[in-house]
């Protein structure tokens, strides 16, 4: 079993994407969201993604390929907006703003906090991350608090492209089992820090996808152009779809709430009554409490909170919590709908998929690392926590080998790079020519007669061998099987 464990899980690496962000260092000088956390120190952060099967990534919109890196020295493209900073906590609902001078997901900071009765009232205003069309004010990047970057997803399956924004022509993509947010190696455990990350996927909006995976300053100039210029806006002289749907939010360890973390909840927060028409506001009584294991849906800021409130926000509002939703009723905080650890390792049918890309398409995702200031694991002192460890990965399959109960046959290995490829053996009587635009994807496995052609290819082609003109056909049997083969041209 543990043998087939092994090779499942690095066939399932190969099929999509695998996002590695290695050596996360999250240096806490200060203290946790709601007292005033001030600094996190980033520090050797570096993002390691592979991709396959009909999947490429990008993070210059130039050069597809299955795997890059990007850290905060990786030279990417004029004029990007990625963001390496120091983090400090932030508040959101996933919400874009689609104007063309922002395409950002909207986020929040603290302006204000004091103790209330019975927890602490919270100010907090919208942070400046597009520029203002009513000012000549330019707001060349994201803003501080968070680590945020741009990655272009090519996805190949399929020929036709879909200019619609539409979830309906999209293909499921789900969050691999091996995703995780856990202390680093020199952090501290057991203060919940980790508990209390989050990263959000924003789809900013796609193109149809180019039919190299190499594109040229001079001869593509205008394609490359499209692809890194996508913005939340339709753009039909550039066929750019703009998507900015509400972004993706993963919420990793959403059922781990550590005694430190439950203790500080217990202390601080009192259930809260509101009597409108009375016009009492009241702190009495122990609100609903925690316990690990189980998950608490945050309750986060979804629009600046003024402090002219008759009623206050409390950072425990929330039915959850202190019981009171006049904070939720009026709009200030909104329970987010997360993706969540739990969602992840359901199994079989019930897994979740964790969000769409339309075939034959180049999409721009924008990535957001941040640490989530209302959620209810933030307390003080899980800031000694000092250092976490990030690491993600996508899937199109939704199945498991021991969701189909999968039989290990020792005449397939699935540690194999050409596994799910079809081949050809013919007899090669010269070099062998294959076109541009399948050099990624038609290859010789481990001799000149036996051509490997990648499942994904959806048509037949030609070749050159030597002089002769070789047709590369494709077929399906009535049973539903493919079958290729190879023959030289009348």
């Amino acid at each position: 079993m543990a043998k087939r464990n092994k090779k499942h899980e690095k066939r399932v690496k190969k099929l999509i994407v695998i996002c590695l962000l290695s050596a996360i260092i999250l240096t806490v000088s200060t203290y946790a969201w709601f007292i005033g956390m001030q600094t996190v120190s980033v520090n050797a952060f570096e993002v390691e993604i592979a991709g396959a099967d009909g999947l490429l990534l990008s993070v210059d919109g130039k050069t597809f390929t299955e795997t890059v890196t990007i850290n905060k020295d990786t030279e990417t493209y004029s004029g990007n907006t990625n963001k390496w900073t120091s983090l400090e906590p932030i508040s959101t609902i996933g919400a874009m703003d689609n104007a063309t001078n922002g395409s950002r997901m909207i986020v929040y900071e603290k302006s204000s906090l004091t103790s209330s009765g019975g927890g602490y009232r919270l100010l907090s205003e919208q942070l400046v991350n597009k520029d203002d069309p009513s000012t000549t004010d330019k707001v060349e990047a994201e803003a501080n608090g968070y680590v945020v970057f741009d990655l272009f997803v090519k996805n190949m399956s399929g020929e036709k492209y879909y200019s619609g924004n539409n979830t309906a022509n999209e293909e499921a993509v789900y969050l691999t089992l091996d995703s995780s947010v856990l202390v680093g190696n020199s952090g501290v455990e057991n203060t919940g820090i980790e508990n209390s990350v989050r990263v959000a996927f924003a789809q900013i909006g796609r193109v149809q996808a180019p039919t190299t995976n190499e594109l040229d300053d001079e001869d593509d100039a205008t394609t490359i152009a499209n692809i890194r210029g996508i913005t939340c806006a339709d753009d039909s002289s550039k066929k750019i779809t703009g998507i900015c749907r509400k972004a993706t939010i993963w919420e990793p360890n959403d059922t781990k709430h550590v005694d430190n973390a439950i203790s500080w909840y217990t202390k601080s927060c009192l259930k809260r009554t509101i009597d409108t028409e009375a016009g009492k506001d009241e702190f009495n009584g122990a609100c609903n409490t925690i316990a690990d294991g189980t998950f608490y849906e945050t309750y986060a800021v979804a629009k600046a909170i003024p402090e002219s409130l008759t009623y206050p926000v409390d950072v425990y509002d929330g039915a959850k919590y202190n019981t009171s939703t006049n904070s939720i009723t009026a709009g200030y905080l909104n329970a987010v709908d997360t993706f969540t650890d739990s969602e992840k390792i359901l199994s079989g049918t019930s897994r979740k998929e964790f969000m769409t890309l339309a075939p034959n398409s180049v999409t721009k995702v924008r990535v957001y690392v941040y640490i989530e200031g209302q959620d209810v694991d933030n307390y003080d002192f899980a800031s000694l926590g000092k250092q976490i460890s990030v690491n993600f990965g996508f899937t199109k399959e939704r199945f498991t080998a021991e969701d189909i109960e999968y039989v290990e046959n020792d005449d397939v290995d699935l540690n194999d790079d050409l596994y799910r490829n079809f081949y050809i053996t013919y007899e090669n009587s010269g070099t062998v020519t294959i076109p541009e635009e399948y050099k990624d994807i038609v290859t010789f496995k481990d001799d000149t007669n036996t051509l490997a052609i990648l499942k994904s290819i959806k048509k037949s082609f030609t070749i050159k061998d030597g002089e002769t003109v070789v047709n590369v056909t494709r077929t399906i049997t009535a049973d539903g099987h493919v079958n290729w083969e190879a023959k030289a041209a009348a």
